[in-house]
């Protein structure tokens, strides 16, 4: 194994036949039936396991990540992702639209909050509860200092939560920069929907400058 295979391998920590929500593995189940060729199981994180950068996002969506297997591909959200990514230092390459497409994250490293697709893109509480420990494993996995970029309120208070944090204390705002524990900072960013992005509530040069702020905490700037 190469050693860039090897720092982009799948975690230990993540079970690919994770089946720990009902709702959501009977929903996979139904979903592999009518689209025998898509992923359709937890999507593993995407990127180098030492990296400096954590984003965190919501959940694999349907024709995205929930088909391609690796987070934010294939879908409307990855287009402004991937580019930022490529604009701020971050990746090789300026869009990932299959998995094996040769993107590379630089320095960086994408989760999501849920690992599998919920229905209507909208998980329980329950289930973002039940798939935190998921997380824990992510944060724990971080070198410092670090960064974790929070997208949307569900990831940021995903973050607080597996890392023993209350909520409270952290007041979710875009571009909002929490200083955690032990050399460790969250910048929150609402999440590059397609309906944030559609409406203006995220520009791209929002969204750049969550990713610059966050290179510029790193020395990468």
């Amino acid at each position: 194994m190469s050693r860039h295979a090897a720092a982009q391998r799948i975690d230990a920590a993540f079970d690919p036949a994770c089946r720990e929500c009902p709702r959501l593995a009977d929903f996979l189940d139904g979903v592999r039936a009518s689209h025998p060729d898509y992923h359709a199981a937890p999507v593993a994180p995407f990127g180098e396991r030492d990296a400096p950068l954590l984003v965190v996002g919501l959940a694999p969506g349907m024709h995205g990540a929930n088909a391609s297997g690796r987070p934010f591909t294939g879908d409307h959200a990855g287009i402004l992702l991937y580019e930022t990514l490529y604009k701020t230092g971050f990746s090789n390459q300026s869009s990932g639209d299959r998995a094996d497409d040769g993107l590379r994250l630089l320095g960086c490293r994408i989760t999501n909050a849920v690992k599998c697709l919920p229905p209507a893109n909208k998980p329980t509480t329950a289930e973002i509860n039940t798939c935190n420990h998921y997380l824990v494993a992510d944060l724990a996995q971080l070198p410092r200092p670090a960064v974790v970029v929070a997208l949307g309120r569900i990831a940021h208070t995903a973050t607080l939560k597996a890392l023993g944090l209350r909520p409270g204390g952290y007041a979710f705002a875009h571009c909002a920069t929490h200083e955690l524990d032990n050399d460790l900072t969250m910048i929150d960013s609402y999440h590059c929907s397609r309906y944030n992005t559609q409406t203006k509530r995220l520009t791209p040069a929002m969204f750049e400058q969550v990713f610059r702020a966050a290179a510029d905490r790193l020395g990468r700037a």
